[in-house]
């Protein structure tokens, strides 16, 4: 057979109701000539479904400019296996399942040198939306919809409706249209949000207004970039523990794919080096920090302090673990197993120093007051028990 063969052009591809391919409705297509022998001879029309390609795409991206073999084998060892494979839990049979035994049918016939095609599985959970149903079972838009408190009613009647978190589709009416979202706060914003939501493979519900709190850090942290640009920084280094444990905490969530606490530690780390001031260090870590989840405001505070190319270029931060634990602890204090108070104290002091300082508080002193003191037992940098007569 001479390759390729090209599929026709036609306006319909209604099934022929025989359960053929559509392609074998189409005679003047079907009937041709025999390249072998000149005879008449009838075209194959059952062809692989659509999603036959979609089987082993990752082995083509290895090798995409290769006009000669789908994939070099220099390309193949070279890459694989794929380091993660990141989809819904709806994937484990309409792809993973079906990548998998293509893969290992390539690898029977040594065209790859893995007998798995993917090292690492991971679902993401799905978005919800909150749905508004009034009294008749219809839905409602976000837009057609007022909050008075924790209770929803339809603008146009008052009606008080039935609010529900479920899975966004048309007839719900609570889809969300990622394009209106862009417009409206920005891509930064969208992408810092959905990763702020929740633990990644869980389910979690789109709250529209809630993204309004992912546009004022962001606004944040660029006021902090222009504050620092001013010039009014501190001459010394007050924030050198807080950036140390931002990094350690940002870097290890990263890696376990936890983004809504990365999000959250770095929120944190904003909200210490506001005052007295943020260092050059401080912004450029907190840029550094950002760009995995807002590159377009990240390579634009990148500029603003002079930096080259495109922030994703540049080093990650790295920290020092000396760095990244407090100087001070909190105690909790108890007398005779019910608390009484708490001690902030230098982490690691001895054990007579703290008891000493933990009998000195005032709401502990007069609990031991006219008690023989009979134990003090301490639980390192976390607990003081006194134990009376």
């Amino acid at each position: 057979m001479l390759l390729p063969v090209l599929l026709p052009e036609v306006e319909r591809y209604a099934p022929t109701g025989t359960g053929e391919s559509p392609l074998a409705a189409i005679e003047a297509w079907v009937n041709t000539t025999c390249p072998c022998c000149g005879g008449r001879a009838r075209r194959e029309t059952n062809t692989m479904p659509q999603w036959a390609a979609s089987c082993w795409y990752y082995l083509r991206y290895l090798d995409g400019y290769n006009d000669a073999r789908p994939w070099s084998s220099e390309s193949e060892r070279q890459w694989m296996p794929v380091d993660l494979y990141v989809g819904g839990a709806e994937h484990a049979v309409l792809h993973l399942l079906y990548a998998r035994f293509w893969h290992k049918v390539l690898f029977d016939l040594g065209y790859v040198s893995t007998k798995e095609p993917f090292k690492k599985l991971r679902h993401q959970g799905i978005i919800l939306g909150y749905a508004y149903r009034d009294a008749q079972g219809r839905y409602h838009e976000f837009d057609e919809v007022e909050r008075r408190g924790a209770t929803v009613y339809l603008k146009s009647t008052g009606e008080k409706l039935d609010v529900s978190s479920e899975k966004m589709s048309k007839s719900k009416l609570n889809g969300v249209n990622p394009d209106d979202v862009v417009a409206l706060h920005g891509a930064d914003a969208l992408r810092l949000y959905e990763m702020f939501m929740g633990d990644f493979e869980q389910a979690k519900p789109w709250d529209p207004r809630a993204i309004e709190g992912m546009s004022r850090f962001l606004r944040r942290v660029l006021r902090l970039v222009e504050k620092f640009a001013s010039g009014d920084v501190p001459a010394d280094d007050p924030h050198l523990r807080a950036r140390h444990r931002a990094i350690k905490k940002v870097t290890s969530d990263l890696e376990a794919m936890k983004f809504n606490t990365a999000i959250a530690a770095l929120m944190e780390f904003a909200n210490e080096i506001v005052k007295p001031g943020a260092t050059r260090e401080d912004i450029i870590t907190l840029i550094k920090l950002i760009a995995p989840f807002a590159p377009h405001l990240a390579d634009e505070a990148w500029e603003k302090i002079g930096g080259q190319g495109f922030v994703i270029q540049a080093e990650w931060p790295q920290y020092t673990a000396a760095f990244t634990s407090d100087t001070e602890v909190t105690l909790a204090v108890q007398v005779n197993g019910k608390l009484r108070g708490t001690l902030r104290s230098a982490r690691g002091l001895p054990e007579a120093n703290i008891g000493a300082q933990a009998l000195a508080l005032p709401s502990v002193a007069k609990h031991v007051a006219n008690r023989k003191i009979k134990n003090i037992l301490l639980v390192p940098d976390k607990v003081v028990s006194i134990v009376t007569e």
